[in-house]
């Protein structure tokens, strides 16, 4: 577990060796969320702009609120908000891209400008006392971005090789046929696919598929070990040659969200 909070110097926070916070403090007129909730009569109906760690998951209630902090799992998996809390209706959804993005939850410091309202009952559940209606938001971390994905020369050879990229072109003339191809396997408890690359932060953390993943079952546990392990085992990623029965239409995975699934038989991790 990890957990960051945004630095004050009125307010100091104890942050874990090894995380590290880039954002600095707030200045000309910008507020954090303890200024605001401490002077929130003072705020209501006003504009404001407000520094703080945003964070948003959907899910039934879905979340999207603004935080003195948060806290992850080792993987970056399962954000959680810490101290008090604004929830924020209409995030700019172009800002989002700016973020940490770990697979189930975006987060991460923002600075956000919007509406305070301070009458109670916001939310999904009604629960939250505070609301910003956001105008704009943008990221105060610089998040930068490393793209590992298969080239040209990642093409399987022998009978029944497919590229991933034809795979992914012509999906309904290899359904229910037993293939072999090459790609980027990933896997974070939640989902475990094949990708056309895999994009983590620059000290490796927060990988997350790229392109349109197919929903994988089977693959070898002895053979995931060999790959890129987050802490804890918390996720596992490398490129990889698997051959198993492939199938396409629609309906698979996790909620059913995938349009195709490889029934692994064999795998073995690439160079």
């Amino acid at each position: 577990m990890r957990s960051v909070a945004i630095p004050d110097a009125r307010h100091p926070v104890a942050v874990q060796p090894g995380v590290a916070v880039t954002c600095g403090g707030p200045s000309g007129g910008v507020l954090y969320v303890q200024d605001v909730m401490e002077k929130a009569e003072h705020y209501t109906g006003k504009e404001i702009t407000v520094d703080g760690a945003y964070i948003w998951r959907p899910g039934d209630p879905d979340l999207s609120v603004l935080a003195p902090g948060f806290s992850t799992l080792d993987s970056g998996l399962d954000a959680q908000p810490l101290g008090d809390q604004i929830w924020v209706e209409g995030f700019p959804e172009a800002a989002l891209s700016d973020l940490h993005r770990p697979g189930d939850s975006v987060y991460g410091f923002v600075r956000v400008t919007g509406t305070f309202e301070a009458a109670g009952g916001y939310g999904p559940d009604g629960s939250y006392a505070y609301q910003l209606r956001a105008t704009d938001a943008r990221s105060i971390e610089r998040i930068k971005r490393v793209a590992h994905t298969i080239g040209p020369e990642d093409v399987p050879s022998g009978e029944g090789a497919v590229s991933l990229a034809e795979l992914q072109r012509d999906p309904t003339r290899y359904h229910d046929q037993v293939i072999t191809t090459q790609g980027y396997y990933f896997w974070n408890q939640m989902i475990w696919v094949l990708a056309e690359g895999v994009a983590t932060e620059e000290d490796g953390s927060s990988p997350q598929p790229m392109g349109t993943p197919i929903w994988m079952e089977g693959f070898p546990p002895d053979q995931s070990q060999k790959l890129n392990l987050g802490p804890n085992n918390s996720y596992v990623w490398g490129l990889v040659e698997v051959t198993g029965t492939f199938q396409t239409g629609g309906g698979f995975g996790r909620n059913g969200a995938y349009q195709s699934i490889f029934q692994v038989q064999e795998a073995r991790p690439l160079p």
